[in-house]
Order: structure tokens, then sequence, then C-alpha cells
């Protein structure tokens, strides 16, 4: 019986211990497994974070893209009106009649006259002003002006450009950044 009782206490004071280690096992499991859902959730947190600014971040720059690309596509435009607009202009400039013509050639002439005076003239084949109308020394046609003329001195060594398409091309770039200005704000 002595036995017995030895027995028993030693098998109830490694219960209580089994207990005991249990019960610190589940302490310390319980306590990792806080810092772990801790940590998981620190780290959620973190991730929801960056996800959240990275789609933001995409966001914008779709955003930013489709606006760039939205603008591309006005100013294509824009500009496409303005070339027609280029060209409606010196069409006018090159269908004028004919009186209205010869006096922008005269008045061409006279303005260039402090450079040369009685010129040579060049003038598109379509135009068929003569010397004496024009009040220049002689006038001859070429093939590449289109309208407006081309003076020059007796010697050729002066030339003054008054084609319509460049003098047109003058304003234009004179004016473009007014006219920009207007018309992109």
């Amino acid at each position: 019986m002595a036995l017995d009782n030895v027995v028993k206490e030693i098998m109830a004071s490694a219960d209580r211990q089994v207990d005991e280690i249990r019960s610190q096992t589940e302490t310390e499991v319980r306590a990792i497994r806080a810092e772990a859902n801790a940590q998981i959730s620190d780290m959620k947190e973190k991730e929801d974070k960056k996800l959240n600014e990275e789609t933001e971040r995409l966001r914008r720059q779709e955003l930013s893209s489709a606006e760039l690309e939205s603008k591309k596509v006005v100013l294509s435009k824009k500009k496409e009106i303005l070339a027609k607009v280029f060209e409606t202009v010196l069409a006018e400039l090159e269908s004028a009649p004919r009186d209205v013509k010869l006096g922008q050639y005269k008045s061409m002439i006279k303005s260039a006259s402090s450079i040369i005076s009685k010129p040579k003239v060049l003038i598109s084949p379509k135009d068929d002003f003569t010397a004496k109308e024009l009040g220049v020394k002689s006038v001859k046609t070429d093939q590449k002006i289109r309208s407006g003329l081309i003076l020059q001195s007796e010697d050729d060594t002066v030339e003054v450009d008054m084609q319509y398409e460049a003098l047109l091309q003058m304003v234009w770039n004179r004016e473009i950044k007014a006219l920009s200005d207007i018309l992109f704000g």
C-alpha cells in the first residue's frame, strides 16, 4: 500500500507538472498567436496601404495619360484648323480679281522701292501683268511662283521675295504666338 501511495503521489505530482507545463504552453501559444496576429495585422495594414497608394498612383497616371492624349487630339485638330485657315487665306489671295491683285502688286513694288528701284519682276504664269502696268523695268514668268512676285535688282544681286505664301508665312510666324494664346489659352 505504501507503494501505491508513493505511486499515486508521483502520478499526482506528474499530473500537476503536466498541467503546469500544459498551462504554460497554452499561455505561450496564446502569446505567440497574439504576436503573430499582431504582426499579420501590421503586415496586412502596410500591404493594404501600399495597395491603396499604388492604386491611387496608377489612377492618377491613367488620368494624366488620358488628359495628355485628349490634349494631343485637341491640339492636332486645332493645328489642322490653323493649316486649313492658312491655305484658305492663301487661296483667297491667289484667286483675287485681276484689279485687286494689280493694286496689291503695285503696293508691294512701292514698299520695296527703297531696296530696289525699277526692279525686274518674276510672276506666276497665271498672272499676265505687263512691266508698264506694274511700273517696273521688266516682267518674266516663273513656274515656281504660285502667286505674288519676286523683285530682283538689275544685276541680280538683290532679291525681295513677295510671294503671297512667303508673306503670309512671315505674318503667320510673327502672329502665331498671339493666335496660340487666343486659341489655346
